[in-house]
């Protein structure tokens, strides 16, 4: 278990530079005990989990519709059968209508009608943990680069190629130490 004084003591510190606001509180008490309900052990998968946050949220810790909700992007455009765009959103920015439906139907949830539903704090972290942990999204997992022979901070193919991964790797270093 997490001692959440000690952790929050840490974070306030690095990677949040002294401070934190009541929303990021409140997102990051979500995380938390999204981690403790779940069956998952390794600290590294869960300071990842954290990092990328911070950085898909511009560290709001909170779920956010991704910046320009898709503009320029095909996923940005309404889909023909809904009318809904499937452009990034929740803590780790889901996006394409075939993802939605992907996640929905694992959870249990209809996010093809409703993508909204992406921006509610205890479903984002479901399917921040569900598809950083089975490879949802690009195919990578975090098995495939923290496991007991593995330990790569460079995990940033597991979201989205390689873009910030050595940003997103000192973020994590920073909630790793936090949560140890």
């Amino acid at each position: 278990m997490i001692n959440p004084d000690t952790f929050f003591k840490a974070v306030r510190a690095n990677p949040f530079g002294g401070k934190l606001t009541q929303d990021q509180v409140d997102g990051l008490n979500v995380l938390l005990d999204t981690w403790e309900a779940s069956e998952l052990a390794d600290l590294r998968w869960f300071a990842y989990m954290l990092g990328t946050t911070f950085h898909e949220t511009a560290r709001t810790m909170q779920p956010i519709e991704e910046y320009g909700k898709g503009a320029g992007h095909v996923y940005g455009e309404p889909d023909p059968e809904t009318g809904k765009t499937y452009y990034g959103r929740g803590y780790v920015q889901l996006t394409w209508k075939d993802n939605y439906a992907r996640m929905g139907d694992l959870l249990d949830l209809d996010l093809v009608t409703f993508p909204e539903q992406a921006l509610i704090p205890e479903i984002a972290a479901k399917i921040l943990f569900e598809g950083m942990t089975r490879g949802m999204f690009t195919g990578k997992k975090l098995f495939d680069y923290f496991n007991w022979t593995t330990d790569d901070m460079n995990a940033r193919r597991i979201v989205n190629g390689v873009d910030k991964a050595g940003t997103i790797a000192g973020y994590a270093r920073a909630f790793y130490a936090a949560i140890t």
